[in-house]
């Protein structure tokens, strides 16, 4: 790998351009002082990887819905319904996603690792603090594969278009509005959801941002807030938590849906893709494919693999296990009670003793790549790494 040491940004200058998440709970710095150096033709490769790889999850999830895979993939009961109508109706339109990978540098294969389709985090980071740390270097602030902003833009149109030549956007629009929430007192999310916000007002939308204990949801009447209704509502909150933990809503939601007064950002079939099992449903949909790792409900045999739970986020319930099924390393959590994966194992570039994973967002296409940089099991003090082409 190819490293290139960088200038800090400064607290200050991080919190000026909106990253006020700067600083990890150790008082590390969570932005790294450096960017991993990307030929083109590896830029291409991850960005051909995204857009095959997304073919491919359309593809599974219309066989998960034909055959009823739900309780494979651990989906809550409450939200087969959502996920069928999100699924089969155009207006729930996938926003954004990020697909995790191994490899894709000095010669390694790219490998998936899983797809953060529903909530996924680093936007703000990915889209413009890369980019401010490019140009406050000196560097030419295009020498990046990173359009993230302007994807999502359109991205948003298309949601109006659905899917057809945005440049129809203005002849389409209705004057439809989106409201924009995040859970209180999270300064990561918000940031995210106001950045999703931004985007939306430029390309066109009439928006406004909510906490969301602060919005209204009714059967009848759909998406309230000081007495608006909302016909999108953007909800950073994964949908497998507002199933579990909010049932009631959760219904209420449904209802919501049914009666066709609420369009859900990122829809309900975006659960599909998020829960870690699909990664079975593409092995045997695609097997031996060259992005895919070979993966299963039951432990590999005589392989070593990585076991991790349908719905666990930033390194938690993760065992890497040997050929045996030894623990060489793992991570406690809070996601126990989800139903376990099993993955072979495939290790992530390396320099200097610290594990590099690429992350590609996808906006209808595949538009912004980052990395992550931390030990063997990335968790949540891992360090955002920028990237340039050279």
């Amino acid at each position: 790998m190819k490293i290139r040491k960088l200038e800090p940004l400064d607290n200050a200058k991080l919190e000026a351009i909106g990253l006020e998440w700067h600083s990890d709970l150790d008082d590390t710095p969570y932005i790294a002082d450096e960017a991993v150096v990307v030929s083109s033709a590896e830029a291409e490769a991850f960005y051909n990887a995204g857009n095959t790889l997304y073919d491919m999850y359309i593809e599974a999830a219309e066989y998960v819905i034909k055959n009823d895979l739900f309780f494979e993939l651990d989906i809550p009961n409450t939200m087969i319904p959502m996920i069928k109508q999100s699924f089969e109706e155009d207006i729930h339109w996938h926003l954004y996603g990020r697909f995790d990978f191994a490899g894709g540098l000095d010669g390694m294969p790219i490998k998936l690792l899983e797809f953060n389709a529903d909530t996924p985090t680093m936007l703000y980071e990915s889209a413009v603090v890369q980019w401010a740390l490019l140009k406050a270097n000196g560097y030419d602030d295009s020498l990046q594969f990173n359009n993230l902003s302007e994807a999502l833009g359109d991205n948003f149109k298309r949601m109006i278009t659905l899917g057809g030549d945005i440049n129809r956007f203005d002849e389409l629009y209705e004057g439809w509005k989106i409201l924009f929430s995040s859970i209180r007192g999270n300064i990561e999310e918000e940031r995210t959801t106001r950045f999703l916000e931004e985007i939306a007002r430029a390309a066109g939308f009439h928006t406004h941002y909510a906490y969301i204990d602060e919005v209204g949801f009714s059967a009848e009447h759909g998406c309230i807030y000081n007495e608006q209704n909302y016909e999108f509502l953007f909800k950073l909150i994964p949908w497998e938590n507002i199933a579990i933990d909010e049932p009631e809503m959760a219904m209420v939601i449904a209802d919501m849906m049914k009666n066709k007064n609420t369009i859900f950002l990122n829809p309900a079939y975006t659960l599909l893709f998020q829960s870690k099992r699909m990664l079975k449903i593409l092995w045997d949909l695609f097997p031996k494919h060259p992005l895919l790792l070979e993966t299963d409900y039951k432990p590999l045999d005589g392989k070593k693999q990585v076991e991790k739970v349908a719905f666990g986020r930033e390194g938690a319930n993760i065992r890497i296990l040997d050929s045996n099924l030894k623990v060489l390393s793992e991570n406690s959590g809070i996601y126990d009670a989800h139903k376990c994966i099993y993955q072979e194992f495939f290790e992530l570039n390396t320099h200097e003793g610290f594990y590099y994973q690429p992350n590609v967002f996808f906006a209808y296409e595949s538009c912004g790549l980052g990395f992550r940089k931390g030990g063997l099991i990335l968790d949540n003090y891992s360090k955002f790494v920028s990237h340039m082409l050279g």
